[in-house]
């Protein structure tokens, strides 16, 4: 009799221990106060088999009673749930997540010593070599860029007083005379005012159109901006900048520049 016992007695704990070594693929989600939580990792600590969330959060796992799964993931805190029975019954489980907040290290936040004037803090501001090397041909200090220059005026109604002075007379051993008469005044003005266009351009197109254009766009060397302007002058690329064309001499610094990239390479 008592080994009838004894032999149910161990029927009984076979089913038992069976019973709770019992695994079920598990379907869950995961949300947060925002959704659906995507790319969450979920394992399970005592089998180390793991899975990953869906785009809408759902995710399944093999699972048995007294298991525990761990859920991770970089924006929210790490949860850990025990599987019981209930759990075990309803085949599905939705878990909430809390989303993980950072705080960022201390900082202490200085005042600048910048003036608002470009020609003096440039000199203040670390710069790497490309902008150092443009510091060092352009000087942008003493030009004021708002500014419009008015065409210059001459009253011819009004004829200018001829004065003598030791440069307009002739020099000793030299035999040569300097007077500049009315006539050509028009002309010289004329020309003068050319020459401070031509001179103010190479910076004022830098300027409107910026270095990332030049420079990175048009992949010209910084030491080759004024020879790629010269390369282009033919072309009236002064006149189009005066007539303030801005598409057209875009135009053709982009078509221009392909044909000189292949002359300075070949160089």
């Amino acid at each position: 009799m008592s080994k009838k016992l004894l032999f149910i007695f161990l029927v009984f704990l076979c089913l038992t221990s069976i019973g709770q070594e019992r695994k079920i693929l598990l379907s869950g989600q995961l949300i947060d106060s925002l959704g659906v939580v995507k790319n969450a990792n979920i394992i399970n600590l005592k089998t180390n088999q793991g899975t990953f969330s869906s785009d809408n959060g759902r995710f399944r796992i093999f699972v048995s009673k007294g298991d525990s799964i761990r859920i991770s993931s970089i924006q929210h805190i790490t949860k850990k749930i025990i599987i019981f029975k209930q759990i075990i019954d309803n085949g599905s489980i939705e878990i909430k997540l809390k989303l993980n907040t950072y705080v960022l290290d201390e900082f202490d936040l200085k005042r600048h010593n910048l003036t608002g004037r470009l020609g003096v803090d440039i000199k203040d501001v670390p710069t790497n070599k490309k902008d150092s090397m443009l510091r060092n041909v352009m000087d942008f200090s003493k030009v004021n860029m708002k500014i419009v220059e008015a065409d210059d005026y001459t009253d011819q109604r009004v004829r200018p007083q001829l004065v003598r002075n030791p440069s307009t007379m002739p020099f000793n051993g030299v035999g040569a005379n300097v007077n500049i008469s009315f006539k050509y005044s028009k002309r010289l003005w004329a020309l003068r005012k050319k020459l401070a266009s031509q001179k103010a351009f190479p910076y004022k197109v830098l300027s409107e159109l910026g270095e990332k254009f030049f420079f990175e766009k048009l992949k010209i060397p910084v030491d080759n901006y004024f020879h790629f302007l010269e390369y282009c002058n033919p072309l009236g690329v002064e006149k189009l900048h005066e007539e303030n064309n801005i598409l057209e001499l875009i135009k053709i610094f982009e078509k221009e520049s392909i044909s000189y990239l292949k002359i300075i390479k070949k160089e």
